[in-house]
């Protein structure tokens, strides 16, 4: 099922589903006004809404045409935005770049920050940046939806609390994180509003690339125009499990709660990267410096994901910066 959130008057959006080749769309407001709604009613909303997804796949209802441009991320807002880092080539480049020490715990205890979820960007929305100094950065990852997910979970259990699937990204401020570490209390200005994919698609659309908590495809990632990676999300060390057990370790989580892979990452040079970040810390390794700037006004990024028979699953983020006052 592919599910999206309606650009209307109000903050949430209005639910709708998407057809197969997402070129058209039927509102479920009548069942559930928005993605949030039928979140909390998640185990009667999911054979409600894959019975009307079945009904629009065979033209059985009057559709409209779909365009990403209509579209909020699938959660315009969210109770709750977790985002881990579990591609460990990922963690090892990063830490390098800001001459920080891999944590003692790299492989045994997921890394994870709570970002700010009261204002997404849309996927097709401009990322505004007010001072270039601060190192705009885009990072493509995989996030999930979950549904209530009780305290102490254990990482298996927690897999069948996965709704939805979709596409982020995580905009960073490179040039304002080391001094937010340093003060020992985590992100907050270094972590603006992110954006998520068009599209938020339940786990059987991936039919045998979704196993082990993990998606085994690869994160298509274009900067202005040109290849810059293709890392394949299969390289999560801690799967979705693990990430969502951890999260909910003393406490629960609420149906709504989004749960980040982490910038997608792989070892490999021909898999290139899916932030400025890593390539500028390859350049420097390589090269003895870094080469590529953090985004500049102008700059565009698009992420997406294709399934082994190329078909677009969750549709395009796809971002300009823009200078802002």
């Amino acid at each position: 099922m592919r599910l999206a959130t309606l650009k209307n008057k109000t903050r949430d959006g209005e639910l709708i589903i998407v057809s197969e080749d997402a070129q058209s769309y039927v509102s479920a407001a009548e069942l559930y006004p928005h993605m949030q709604s039928a979140l909390e009613s998640w185990s009667e909303a999911l054979p409600q809404l894959t019975e009307l997804q079945k009904k629009l796949d065979q033209g059985e209802l009057k559709a409209l045409k779909f365009s990403p441009e209509l579209v909020h991320s699938p959660l315009p807002r969210a109770y709750q935005w977790v985002d881990g880092s579990a591609f460990i080539h990922h963690i090892k480049l990063v830490r390098m770049a800001r001459g920080a020490a891999l944590p003692e715990t790299l492989k045994t205890v997921p890394l994870m920050y709570q970002g700010g979820s009261d204002d997404f960007l849309a996927p097709t929305s401009d990322i505004p940046q007010r001072d270039f100094s601060h190192g705009t950065d885009f990072e493509g990852e995989v996030a999930v939806i979950t549904t209530d997910v009780p305290m102490g979970v254990s990482a298996t259990q927690a897999l069948n609390h996965v709704a939805l699937i979709m596409l982020v990204n995580d905009v960073s401020s490179r040039g304002l994180i080391p001094a937010e570490l340093k003060n020992g209390f985590g992100f907050l200005q270094s972590k603006p509003s992110s954006a998520f994919s068009p599209l938020a698609i339940t786990p059987d659309e991936l039919g045998a690339s979704w196993k082990e908590g993990r998606v085994h495809l690869p994160l298509n990632v274009t900067y202005n125009g040109e290849f810059f990676g293709k890392a394949n999300a299969k390289e999560m060390f801690f799967n979705f499990g693990e990430l969502i057990a951890h999260a909910a370790k003393t406490r629960n989580l609420c149906a709504g709660t989004i749960v980040g892979s982490g910038t997608v990452s792989n070892e490999s040079p021909e898999a290139g990267s899916s932030c400025l970040a890593e390539k500028r810390m390859i350049e420097k390794i390589n090269e003895g410096e870094f080469k590529t700037e953090f985004m500049k006004a102008g700059d565009q990024i698009k992420i997406n994901m294709l399934d082994l028979n190329n078909k677009n699953l969750f549709g395009d983020i796809n971002q300009k910066v823009v200078a802002v006052d």
